[in-house]
């Protein structure tokens, strides 16, 4: 069973909704937000976590594959679980560490089933070594922004 993370508000007021891609204006720079956010860049396979301006630290991930697409928009998290059970057609993945949700099933996550970075491996999830995803759990809270673009 998945074990919920203490925070001070577990839910969002209002769930995010993604935003179609031709109505997309994604900045590159955080001059439209402030304090800590996630920056996830489709084409680079990358996670870039920034506060404020100042990149602080980036990742290589893994994202969804032609099949089955990473959301794309502007979100945020809205519920974090130190382990979480994932399951859809085809799979099981029990103890999911350091996810993160941010719109539907789409979340952030540890990953102990494959080792292959910077490559399209997931069914729309943000792939992470999990040492990085513990990282990146820490620096996040639930609210935290995180905008998904190519």
């Amino acid at each position: 069973m998945p074990t919920e993370t203490p925070t001070e508000t577990p839910w969002p007021t209002n769930t995010p909704k993604p935003y179609a891609a031709e109505q997309q204006n994604i900045p590159q720079t955080s001059s439209n937000l402030s304090g800590r956010w996630i920056d996830i860049d489709l084409s680079e396979q990358r996670l870039y976590a920034y506060d404020g301006d100042t990149l602080v630290s980036s990742f290589l991930v893994s994202t969804g594959t032609s099949a089955h697409p990473t959301v794309k928009g502007k979100f945020a998290v809205y519920v974090k679980y130190v382990y979480a059970d994932m399951r859809g057609p085809g799979y099981y993945l029990p103890d999911v560490p350091y996810t993160m949700y941010f719109y539907q099933g789409y979340g952030i996550h540890g990953t102990y089933w494959h080792n292959n970075f910077g490559t399209p491996m997931s069914h729309g999830c943000i792939n992470m070594l999990t040492s990085e995803a513990e990282w990146v759990f820490n620096f996040s809270k639930v609210g935290t922004p995180v905008i998904v673009h190519d």
